[in-house]
């Protein structure tokens, strides 16, 4: 009787193995021989999962966030304000509890920045419009609960941008020398702006 491959779950275990000699050495001095070595198959099993050691990375890091997204989505029922759920948002950017996935992430970016390619391209909309999605339903619910002002829906794509955009900036420059400082600075500063005061709450209550 022939043996049935789960190509998905083949394909997300032959990622995970290359996670180490990933973290270990980058992506990018790591040739497709290595990767598959590594994952204890063949050059040409390889490519039959992945187009290319891009693709792997893509893959591995989209496992990983999901994983992520589970951890995040609890810590964030554990905030009390909207204030405080955007600071749990953004403290992958700085976090030692995700700083191995983080380096994973800094080697998707340098793929995707530079990447023309189609499928690479949707992948990284599909990303953007998840995590837009999710901080657009936390400043949405706050609002609807009149713990921020109705204007607050207009700054949602910005401050999406800000926690990745301060991320990069911290990477490629020398700017930004404490980027949880910076960044936590930067939500207050926008929350002073759009959260209604405790009082005024009460009153309306």
């Amino acid at each position: 009787m022939a043996i049935v491959v789960d190509k998905d779950r083949k394909r997300e275990k032959i990622a995970l193995s290359c996670k180490e000699l990933i973290l270990k050495e980058g992506i990018s001095s790591i040739s497709v021989a290595s990767l598959a070595k590594e994952a204890g198959i063949g050059k040409g099993t390889f490519y039959e999962y992945f187009e290319s050691k891009d693709a792997l990375i893509f893959e591995l890091v989209n496992i990983l966030m999901q994983e992520h997204n589970l951890k995040k989505e609890q810590k964030l029922n554990g905030c009390n304000s909207a204030r405080e759920k955007i600071k749990e948002f953004y403290s992958f950017f700085y976090s030692k509890d995700d700083c191995e996935l983080r380096r994973l992430y800094k080697e998707f970016l340098s793929i995707a920045l530079i990447s023309q390619d189609e499928k690479m391209i949707e992948f990284k909309s599909e990303c953007f419009n998840f995590y837009f999605n999710w901080i657009n339903t936390l400043i949405e619910d706050a609002i609807k609960s009149g713990e921020l002002l109705s204007v607050a829906k207009d700054l949602i794509k910005g401050m999406y941008a800000l926690g990745e955009g301060m991320f990069i900036q911290s990477v490629t420059t020398k700017d930004i020398v404490n980027l949880e400082q910076d960044l936590n600075k930067c939500v207050d500063d926008i929350f002073d702006l759009v959260e209604i005061p405790r009082n005024i709450k009460k009153e309306k209550e």
